[in-house]
């Protein structure tokens, strides 16, 4: 493998995975204009690094018979992703009106315009030599082909001048932390981009005065441009995707901790057939299942709490630990208690107290479900409770 090509590998392969990642959302929410605007410049990022990596130019030469095809196929991918990065940006500054959509429409057009012109620049140029990495200088004072370059770039270096500036203004007044989080990384994607436009005019225009400023555009440029792809690509991710992945790390860890407690109380009777799910059902169904299967046994074990237990139980483990701990350990004995006495059919006399302890211990289900995992703590409060009856009774 060429060394040169590796560069391009990371960063087309973290966008091409963010765009799998996208697909179902975009499959639940095509409707959603940012969910469809997102896929759409993710799919043109990821085009782009995928079309100028050197090793597929080559491929794109050959298979098309025509030379340099790369050229308007990555700008043209480039200047869409352009477009849908400032819609985007007015969309989420902007409230809808018509006023935004007749400028959101105006940006489509003038780009779509661009892209035209694009391919009949190119389609008019002499570009019969394959250049791999330094197209924009070779063909700098080519005719038609001259004028094919500099309109990429200019189209390319307002859209990110203009994004950045309505960015800085816009960030003062933004107070979403995911959001926030997103337009940082907007801010420093886009001025990446200016860098990499100022390589590439610095290049052309040397070679206009004849001077061989190569290196700018073939060396000092592209990792502008890969950063740039990033950033502004996740900047644009991270508002959308933060907010669900952080309720998924937060239901995963209440689903992990709930597991303990449930299966305790597994064997109880369910209050409807139990649906069984796979391992592609979303989390949130099996949480709520497993909540709801948590509830009904508490449910069931209402007639069974006994609430001198629980208090004696708090009363024992009071001293060393904290309230949750306190509370869990607890509920555990009177949850366990309450097993034993629903197998052996013994409820406590039915008053209002054990109603308020099933809803007291709903209160705190995630506590008891630690809780379980400490049997040393469970079996030494047990021996308190134990060891005070037996001298209460001795006492009597």
């Amino acid at each position: 493998m060429n060394y040169f090509h590796i560069p391009y590998i990371i960063p087309t392969a973290l966008l091409a995975v963010a765009l799998i990642l996208k697909f179902p959302t975009l499959i639940r929410a095509w409707r959603d204009h940012d969910v469809r605007a997102t896929t759409v410049l993710l799919t043109c990022a990821t085009m782009v690094l995928i079309v100028v990596t050197p090793v597929n130019i080559e491929r794109l030469n050959q298979w098309t018979g025509v030379p340099n095809m790369a050229s308007p196929t990555a700008y043209s991918f480039l200047t869409t992703f352009c477009a849908t990065a400032l819609t985007m940006i007015m969309r989420w500054r902007e409230e809808p009106s018509p006023r935004r959509q007749r400028r959101i429409r105006l940006i489509y057009w003038i780009y779509a315009g661009i892209i035209v012109a694009l391919w009949v620049t190119f389609l008019m140029a002499d570009v019969p030599e394959p250049r791999i990495y330094d197209l924009d200088t070779y063909y700098a004072s080519t005719p038609w082909m001259r004028e094919h370059i500099l309109l990429y770039l200019l189209a390319h270096g307002v859209s990110v001048i203009v994004a950045t500036a309505m960015l800085w203004r816009w960030f003062p007044e933004i107070t979403n932390p995911w959001l926030r989080a997103g337009v940082v990384c907007l801010q420093l994607g886009f001025p990446s981009g200016v860098i990499f436009d100022i390589c590439k005019l610095l290049a052309i225009s040397a070679r206009w005065f004849g001077t061989d400023w190569d290196d700018l555009s073939t060396i000092a440029a592209p990792p502008f441009a890969l950063l740039e792809a990033i950033l502004v690509a996740f900047g644009f991710i991270v508002p959308q995707a933060g907010p669900s992945l952080h309720k998924w790390f937060r239901d995963q860890r209440e689903y992990r901790r709930l597991r303990p407690l449930w299966r305790e109380v597994n064997d109880l009777p369910a209050s409807a057939a139990t649906a069984r799910f796979g391992l592609w059902v979303p989390l949130e169904l099996r949480l709520v299942q497993r909540r709801q299967r948590i509830h009904d046994a508490l449910r069931i074990l209402t007639p069974y709490l006994d609430t001198g237990l629980y208090q004696r139980a708090q009363a024992a483990a009071d001293g060393g630990h904290s309230d949750d701990e306190t509370l869990g350990l607890a509920g555990v004995l009177t949850i366990r208690a309450a097993l034993q006495a629903h197998r052996e059919g013994t409820p406590t006399p039915a008053r209002a107290q054990e109603q308020e302890l099933a809803i007291e211990l709903h209160e705190h289900l995630d506590a008891i479900s630690q809780a379980v995992h400490r049997p040393r703590l469970i079996d030494d409060i047990r021996r308190r409770l134990t060891s005070t009856e037996s001298t209460d009774t001795h006492a009597s």
